[in-house]
């Protein structure tokens, strides 16, 4: 086995600590926001507010990073978490009777403007604090770990991370709102409390490296250098292009998904937590064949598959009223995004000058993770307009079909530009600036 030092296995703990809290999360936060509105553009309003951070705080986020100690910032951002999602547990516990009774009640809760503009307040500053937390935490692994540790060490946090946020949060998610609604965002908030901790541990200096004797530039210069750097990339550019539609496909599918769960699947709570651990099993599978699947058929070629598969994986969802077959293709998806994140992650960490680490990796993020505010709105409005031409359940499907025959054509633009011989250009191109 692969033997790290110290602080990697600091910062994997913390992660894999984090990443059950956001297991819980990913459980507590739809049904708390099923049980006080049943409306599907509501339910993406919440989406949204999780997700608009990455379309407004990415870049500059990114110039942060590559300002500050980066340590520093994963501290004090899980401090932030932690005291945003207490915050949301002490509301949920001052209101427990009403909502636990209205959990899958389709009328309208007596102060459901006032509970759901709380949620997506906290949602909007979970989002932010997300945003400079992860492009942290992504930018600081280089710093930690040699670069020919990369694939592996990467691939180690993230089999660790879907194993918690798939396999052992959402589980853990449904006991929990069995007991008590309140009760998972008081374990989420634990969670990042003692993930702050174990990262203040972590020895070292982690701020970036720069050029002897050089002046920093101005805030607005830094951020133009890193936009400027990657779109001229031939490489970067077009993978952050069909990051963001993959992803903003995938939100739009997910934004009303606990209402199909609840309405097409007719699944309680603990049961939609055993549902998304197949995302952990697909998450495991992808950390430990990624790199041999990327040797065996090509970087570019792997990346072709998880965008052909993943289509596949959303239109079967959509078609289907059964929940094995979701768990199946929940599993697959998972699988393919794994294989995707390992295989592109590692390679903009190679490539990237560590200068300008941070602030590229937060404009990739930018077109990545950006349009997943826009699909959020979008699959929420889909399921509002077309319920009275459709009916409810097409209208609960609609989305999936429409997110995986847009994640098919996305082949057709990344067949030039996404392909081996690119990526080994990259590689080589990276190697030689190192040198």
């Amino acid at each position: 086995m692969k033997r790290f030092n110290a602080n990697y296995w600091k910062l994997w703990v913390a992660s894999v600590t984090s990443n059950f809290g956001d297991g819980v999360a990913t459980v507590a936060y739809p049904w708390l926001a099923s049980a006080i509105t049943r409306d599907g553009f509501k339910l993406g309003l919440v989406v949204l507010a999780g997700r608009l951070p990455w379309l407004l705080l990415s870049l500059p986020a990114g110039v942060i990073t590559d300002r500050l100690d980066r340590r520093r910032l994963i501290v004090t951002m899980d401090v932030v978490r932690f005291v945003v999602t207490i915050g949301v547990g002490l509301l949920v516990l001052a209101n427990t009777s009403g909502l636990e009774g209205a959990s899958t009640a389709t009328a309208a809760l007596p102060q459901e403007d006032l509970l759901l503009m709380a949620v997506i307040l906290a949602s909007f500053l979970l989002g932010s604090a997300e945003v400079l937390r992860d492009n942290s935490a992504q930018t600081i692994l280089p710093a930690i770990v040699s670069k020919a540790e990369l694939e592996t060490a990467n691939g180690r946090l993230w089999g660790a991370e879907m194993v918690m946020n798939s396999f052992a949060g959402p589980p853990a998610a449904g006991f929990l709102i069995a007991v008590s609604l309140a009760l998972p965002f008081f374990v989420d908030a634990g969670t990042f409390a003692v993930a702050a901790a174990l990262v203040f541990l972590i020895g070292g200096e982690f701020r970036p490296v720069t050029k002897a004797d050089t002046p920093r530039p101005s805030f607005r210069r830094q951020l133009s250098e890193g936009f400027g750097w990657l779109w001229r990339h031939p490489l970067f550019r077009p993978m952050a292009v069909i990051l963001g539609i993959m992803n903003g496909l995938m939100t739009m599918a997910l934004a009303t998904y606990v209402l199909f769960v609840q309405e097409i699947l007719d699944l309680e709570a603990t049961a939609f937590g055993v549902l998304l651990t197949a995302g952990a099993v697909g998450g495991v599978l992808g950390s430990v064949l990624a790199s041999r699947i990327a040797r065996l058929l090509g970087k570019g070629t792997s990346l072709f598959v998880t965008l052909l598969g993943g289509g596949v994986a959303l239109i079967v969802t959509g078609l289907t009223s059964s929940a094995p077959v979701v768990w199946a293709m929940f599993l697959l998806e998972s699988f393919l995004a794994v294989l995707w994140n390992v295989i592109t992650v590692s390679l903009r960490q190679r490539v990237i000058p560590d200068d300008l680490l941070g602030r590229v990796n937060s404009v990739y993020r930018f077109f990545g993770w950006g349009m997943m505010s826009v699909g959020a709105l979008i699959g929420g409005g889909l399921v509002s307009v077309f319920e009275p031409m459709a009916g409810r359940e097409w209208a609960l499907r609609l989305p999936f079909l429409v997110a995986g025959a847009i994640h098919l054509g996305t082949w057709i633009y990344a067949l030039p530009r996404l392909n081996s011989a690119r990526i080994a250009e990259a590689e080589l191109s990276g190697a030689g600036a190192e040198a």
